[in-house]
């Protein structure tokens, strides 16, 4: 396995939390390891993690997510102090560090702020921490709001943005499918899994169809936004499902482990 890469892992909320709302921490155990093992290993890891509200609401006792945009906002505060602290016990079992960085569409849109944003992301990869980086809902309401100017407004365009600013070699999207198949997979059985995509032709992006389509804030439509970006920054793309963490080895290895988009001549 080729060594010293920089790689952006997104994880989905599904992936991240039980149907209730509350973390599913043998899930969360299991992705630490493996990103605690590859950092160990010479690469340099970002993870950008959803699921502050859905935690905030279980940890609040409420008996849904808030439909209110400050109680949104809420339980995004309560639920990210929950994920951190968790994340921070998780690394630190494995000798790793970790830090956290809370994004609005304001500090990627801004040149001033996004040239500080990349030296500090800098500067803690040099150091071999591993930053955690989530939109920061409690003061942005582009993912949890619709129908507004939005720079951000999910994780997969997030984590996107985000291995383009850190001129990342590589982004995975860990979600709770298995990668981009010709027809949505969970109404027709025949659907086959595209193991690399080299251009988003109309064809492709027809197989997202419309937001939602799957599970994850706008499903596959967001990921394939993501993948755009990413291509262009020339950055690869794999989606896969974030119930195997472990797919990563095989990813960096080069194997066909769910959908590599492929940027340029990679």
């Amino acid at each position: 396995m080729e060594a010293g890469k920089r790689i952006v892992v997104k994880v989905g909320t599904s992936t991240l939390t039980r149907d209730s709302g509350s973390l599913n921490l043998r899930s969360m155990e299991h992705l630490v390891r493996v990103l605690a093992d590859l950092s160990g290993g010479g690469h340099e890891i970002i993870l950008v993690t959803s699921g502050a509200i859905s935690v905030g609401t279980a940890r609040l006792g409420l008996p849904e997510r808030p439909k209110e945009l400050r109680k949104k906002q809420a339980a995004a505060a309560v639920g990210q102090c929950r994920m951190m602290h968790i994340y921070d016990k998780l690394f630190s079992e494995y000798n790793r560090t970790m830090a956290q960085i809370l994004l609005t569409g304001d500090d990627v849109e801004d040149p001033e702020r996004a040239a500080h944003l990349r030296s500090t992301f800098s500067a803690l990869l040099e150091l071999g921490v591993i930053p955690v980086v989530n939109e920061n809902d409690s003061v942005s309401s582009a993912e949890i709001e619709t129908g507004h100017h939005k720079i951000l407004g999910d994780n997969d365009t997030l984590s996107a943005i985000v291995a383009s600013l850190c001129q990342a070699n590589l982004l995975v999207l860990l979600s709770d499918i298995d990668g981009l198949f010709d027809a949505d997979p969970r109404t027709h059985p025949e659907a086959k899994l595209l193991h690399r995509v080299t251009e988003l032709t109309p064809e492709i992006l027809e197989m997202a169809g419309g937001a939602g389509t799957w599970r994850g804030t706008g499903g596959m439509a967001t990921k394939l936004s993501a993948a755009r970006i990413a291509m262009e920054a020339g950055c690869d793309m794999v989606i896969t499902n974030g119930q195997r963490p472990e797919d990563l080895y095989g990813i960096l290895e080069g194997r066909d482990v769910g959908t590599r988009f492929v940027a340029g001549n990679s």
